[in-house]
């Protein structure tokens, strides 16, 4: 933080020394204004590892992992600017007593139900050898740039692949990140090239996602079944409210469940971890397709923005089907914030920063 203060002379007040020496004490305690600083953003790879750590004012922010043993690459873990932990660590790092549910639900990802009826979402080390045909992967082949600076940039070329590891789309994605004292930004500029002809078929599990951690969660007082498109049940146990606190609000003022399969411009998820509350908070861009999106917002912790899920979420009552051609494009935009502190950012702070991230050009060069 740095206080800046205006700068008044004795000559320019024209009053004596004692006056001016009792105005300039009253003066420093009411005119000084602290403003937040960007922290300055380092990037490092881990020597012989398939992972990068993004640090953010000399404090681990995030690691970028993409090992062959995932199915897709991740940002994982993901914490807040005063440690807190605001991702699940189940399951590459269980912590006691979290659910165990959806094992492909890891960090902050990007991917899809159904594309040429493969499934790269719910693909993960569950899925039995015998079936794994049905589901892609995505395999990152190379970091395109690393830079370090009061905005760190880490971009990367990708491919979403078939069980012959034959490639569907070559993605390229770029992350920004950014922060404060007391938040942390990531903007994620995705571009989507299709090898061949590609459909996206209309399905409720799209396309950022994130698994926050089970104080963050909605209270439950009941088990919940989830099928997705292949009839795989997966049962949610309930939650204690002692420990889940969390909610949700979108820009278009729905709550806590009813956020889910509704559109908006943004969505904030927020509740208490620790001895701060925690915001996070997940912004659409208009270039976007089918802007603004649907939130695939689930109470148990699962926050998503899936603009192509619109057949599910409007019980039938429209369909989007995403249709690229050889060697046609399609790019997405979104921007994360994360704060913690006393209080959760407010929705005419973020009504502000969509405005602005609304201007900007994504480029993911």
């Amino acid at each position: 933080m740095e206080a800046r203060c205006s700068n008044i002379s004795l000559e320019s007040m024209k009053i004596s020394p004692i006056k001016y020496f009792i105005f300039s004490i009253l003066f420093s305690f009411s005119s000084c204004v602290s403003v937040a600083q960007n922290e300055v953003v380092s990037i490092e790879k881990e020597k012989n590892e398939n992972k990068i750590n993004i640090f953010i004012g000399g404090k681990l922010f995030t690691s970028f992992l993409y090992p062959d043993t995932l199915e897709k690459p991740v940002l994982y873990p993901i914490y807040a600017s005063n440690g807190t932990m605001i991702t699940r660590g189940f399951p590459l790092y269980p912590q006691p007593g979290e659910p165990t549910d959806h094992p492909h639900h890891v960090g902050l990802w990007f991917n899809y139900e159904n594309v040429n009826g493969l499934d790269f979402w719910n693909n993960s080390y569950a899925i039995p050898a015998e079936k794994k045909h049905s589901y892609g992967w995505i395999k990152t082949d190379q970091i395109l740039k690393t830079e370090n600076g009061t905005k760190g940039i880490l971009s990367y070329h990708a491919n979403w692949t078939n069980q012959k590891n034959d490639a569907l789309l070559e993605e390229t994605t770029r992350f920004e990140f950014s922060g404060t004292p007391h938040h942390r930004i990531i903007d994620r500029i995705t571009i989507l090239k299709a090898d061949s002809d590609i459909l996206f078929t209309d399905a409720k599990d799209g396309m950022l996602g994130l698994r926050v951690a089970r104080e963050l969660q909605i209270p439950s007082t009941t088990d919940q079944k989830f099928t997705d498109d292949k009839g795989n049940v997966t049962i949610v146990k309930k939650i204690d409210d002692s420990i889940a606190t969390g909610n949700y609000l979108t820009s278009e003022g729905k709550q806590g469940d009813s956020a889910w399969s509704t559109r908006a411009v943004w969505c904030k998820m927020y509740g208490k971890k620790g001895n701060d509350s925690i915001s996070i908070a997940i912004i659409d861009h208009p270039h976007n397709p089918n802007y603004p999106t649907f939130w695939h917002a689930r109470g148990y912790g699962l926050f998503a923005a899936n603009p192509l899920g619109e057949k599910i979420f409007t019980n039938g009552k429209s369909e989007k089907n995403l249709h690229l051609k050889k060697g046609e494009s399609v790019q997405f935009y979104y921007r994360i914030i994360i704060e913690d502190g006393k209080r959760t950012i407010t929705a005419e702070q973020l009504n502000k920063t969509a405005r602005e991230f609304a201007k900007t050009i994504p480029s993911a060069q």
